[in-house]
């Protein structure tokens, strides 16, 4: 009977070394699966490569703090860079731009004031109050996870990617459009939501600029 009490701190061992490599993942929505369809890894690529395009719309951010709605005048990305333009009466009467990339922003209030950092989410928190996930942002709405986390994509009944859990945010995909005929369809409206805050762009139209000069 030695061996069997012996055996006891390894059956022990092996039972939370279980424990611990095991991944609880939530319950799938009703109607949703995490399977791709066929034309997923097609799409993603063709998608990917779609980044010089212009867009217009609409932005609206609720948290707790403070919320607001802005139009998004444009939305020009060449590659990682981006400039941003938006104007509401929350931020100030005016425009207000946004010009950088993912690590590095200038951000130009309504009055003419500028404002620099090598933290753009950080920046754009102090200046206006809206918690944005700028990193993200421009993979998300395209419909694709962005590159720097692991992310789960759920899909509908109708083949359409619906979720992506990525970083904490939650990101839905209410609306989609065929806005340029040489691409699939692009989001119209989506929301992102982490905890008590809620970002929703609804995009009017997107323009490609990879054929300008």
């Amino acid at each position: 009977m030695w061996w069997h009490l012996r055996l006891l701190p390894v059956l022990a061992l092996v039972i939370l070394i279980q424990a611990c490599t095991t991944i609880r993942l939530e319950p799938l929505p009703d109607g949703m699966t995490d399977q791709p369809p066929a034309s997923w890894n097609a799409r993603a690529r063709q998608v990917s490569g779609f980044n010089q395009w212009r867009l217009t719309g609409k932005l609206a951010v609720r948290q707790p703090s403070d919320s607001g709605t802005a139009l998004i005048n444009h939305w020009i990305q060449s590659g990682e860079s981006y400039d941003l333009a938006l104007s509401s009466s929350f931020l100030g009467m005016g425009s207000t731009l946004l010009k950088g990339r993912p690590d590095y922003m200038e951000l130009t209030l309504p009055g003419g004031d500028t404002y620099r950092s090598s933290d753009p989410e950080a920046l754009v928190t102090a200046a206006t109050g809206w918690q944005l996930p700028l990193k993200s942002l421009s993979w998300w709405i395209r419909g694709l996870p962005a590159p720097d986390g692991n992310a789960r994509l759920l899909f509908n009944a109708q083949q359409q990617l619906a979720l992506i859990r990525q970083s904490g945010w939650e990101i839905r995909y209410d609306r989609w459009k065929r806005f340029l005929p040489d691409l699939p369809a692009l989001p119209a409206r989506i929301t992102a939501v982490k905890g008590e805050k809620r970002v929703r762009m609804v995009v009017a139209q997107w323009e490609s600029l990879e054929d300008r000069p």
